[in-house]
């Protein structure tokens, strides 16, 4: 895997590792339930419900990748530029820029 000098050079790079739609809507159905979760903590206030963020989030998308991608996640080799690319691909997932 190459190395990157910043987020810019790495996204392309995640998208590629995201061409599989099934694994791209993994991805957002993680994203979402790490935000349920969140919203469900701050709401009720039991902050027990944020083990569940890493679970839904890192389960669905790693799933993803092991059942639909066949790839291994960029997560092992660039954890905080993963972090950002998933997030940056759920909002453009939710604007229409990539199909899920």
């Amino acid at each position: 895997m190459s190395t990157f000098r910043n987020f810019a050079e790495f996204y392309p790079f995640y998208l590629g590792e995201h061409a599989n739609r099934s694994c791209r809507r993994m991805h957002f159905i993680g994203s979402t339930l790490v935000l349920a979760a969140l919203a469900l903590a701050l709401v009720t206030g039991q902050w027990r419900w944020l083990w569940l963020m890493p679970v839904a989030g890192y389960g669905f998308a790693w799933l993803g990748h092991y059942v639909f991608e066949k790839n291994r996640p960029a997560t092992f080799k660039h954890p905080l530029y993963s972090l950002a690319g998933d997030w940056v691909m759920y909002a453009q997932m939710l604007r229409g820029k990539i199909r899920f």
